[in-house]
């Protein structure tokens, strides 16, 4: 190949819907490629092994915000978390969080999460228009983020409008993204400030209350730490979980032999969801990294300075760890996908993703047996944006 990528054609909604033939290429032909916005120019790792060394290379450094001089200083805390940070401030910050996290709370919530799969779907009336998307696999995550969060109920909607519209300021593929996500981010966060303010005067039995007096060994969030990590938690929190669940759906709508397997054995749904991750890779590439110093990749040498991602979604799909990789298997066993990471800064929520995502699709085929598309898959849209791979809408029929 050789050519520099264009970032703004790995986001093109046609690319979206099959980017795997290409990615398959790239891994054959240029495993470690160039890539090129209107805003900074890095690499991009397509194979499995070498995205495990860039999980866990010490070398190469999460902290980008050096690297994106184009998100003005009003904007610069939505880079204060600990994604964007290496230990041991990494490690501080997931020790005040994770205690939010923990097996226990996780599991406290299997309940609630039931509850609003049952009452988003007992509101659909057979025959009447039913958009996966908007009406179940949005609302899921996003009711319960946002109560975890604190969230009103009646904020939630344009919070996510808003929030949605912040979301191209990590990635942005030209210009016009960045003027686009600007205004959206600087109410979101406004709208944080006032949380914080309300949860320091009468604090509550949600996260941000705990992360407004989060204390360990006398460690507090600073105030940018504080809107950072609320910032993470909430787009993190609901985005890449509205894929899984979507695309999830149409996965099994897609391959009927595998649906039939999933509604007759529901023991299957936790290997299901591992292979819907897999498949379907709702996150498709990392947020970018940073090397330290000079460093091999391959045959490739990536310069100290340089920005690199890894492709999960091409990573999720290397025949050399996966057998019939471009198979869709719910059994598939062993299933070592790389869509929550790996090394240090493995998916903090990845539990609480892996049951939403369980009970949300175990409950839409129980309720609806006889689900189908509403229109050929060829027709559907995939969202333009460049890490996520996630559709516009899921059209069906009850």
């Amino acid at each position: 190949m050789g050519a520099v990528l264009k970032a703004r054609d790995l986001a093109r909604p046609e690319f979206k819907a099959n980017p795997y033939p290409f990615y398959a290429r790239l891994r054959k032909e240029e495993p470690v490629v160039r890539v090129s916005s209107v805003m900074v120019k890095g690499w991009l790792v397509t194979r499995y092994d070498d995205g495990v060394a860039v999980f866990k290379d010490p070398r190469i450094s999460m902290d980008v915000t050096a690297k994106l001089p184009y998100i003005p200083r009003f904007a610069s805390p939505i880079l204060d978390h600990m994604l964007n940070r290496d230990p041991p401030d990494h490690t501080r910050l997931r020790s005040l969080v994770s205690k939010a996290f923990t097996p226990r709370r996780i599991e406290g919530l299997r309940g609630r999460v039931q509850r609003v799969c049952d009452d988003l779907l007992g509101a659909v009336r057979p025959g009447a228009p039913f958009d996966l998307v908007r009406d179940y696999a949005l609302p899921v995550p996003l009711t319960v983020i946002s109560e975890m969060l604190g969230i009103p109920e009646g904020d939630r909607r344009r919070f996510h409008t808003l929030a949605r519209g912040a979301l191209s300021i990590g990635a942005p593929t030209r210009l016009a993204d960045v003027a686009f996500a600007l205004p959206h981010l600087w109410l979101v966060m406004r709208y944080f400030r006032k949380l914080f303010a309300d949860r320091r005067a009468q604090p509550g039995d949600d996260l941000v209350s705990a992360l407004v007096q989060a204390e360990d060994a006398g460690d507090r969030l600073t105030e940018r730490e504080l809107m950072g990590m609320s910032l993470l938690l909430l787009l993190a929190g609901y985005e890449t979980t509205i894929n899984l669940i979507a695309s999830g759906a149409l996965a099994l709508l897609e391959h009927p032999a595998q649906r039939a397997r999933f509604v007759e054995d529901p023991s299957l749904s936790a290997s299901a969801v591992e292979e819907v991750l897999r498949f379907t890779s709702p996150l498709e590439m990392t947020p970018p990294r940073v090397a330290r110093e000079d460093l091999a990749i391959g045959s490739v040498t990536i310069r100290r300075g340089e920005l690199l991602s890894v492709v999960v979604g091409s990573a999720n799909r290397d025949e050399t760890q996966f057998p019939e990789p471009d198979v869709f298997d719910i059994t598939r066993d062993p299933n070592r996908h790389l869509s929550f990471g790996q090394g240090i800064h493995f998916c903090l929520g990845a539990p609480l993703a892996r049951m939403e995502g369980a009970i949300a699709l175990t409950t839409l085929f129980r309720r609806f047996p006889a689900l189908r598309l509403a229109l050929p898959a060829s027709a559907l849209r995939w969202r333009k944006l460049l890490p996520l791979r996630g559709l516009e809408a899921l059209p069906v029929l009850v």
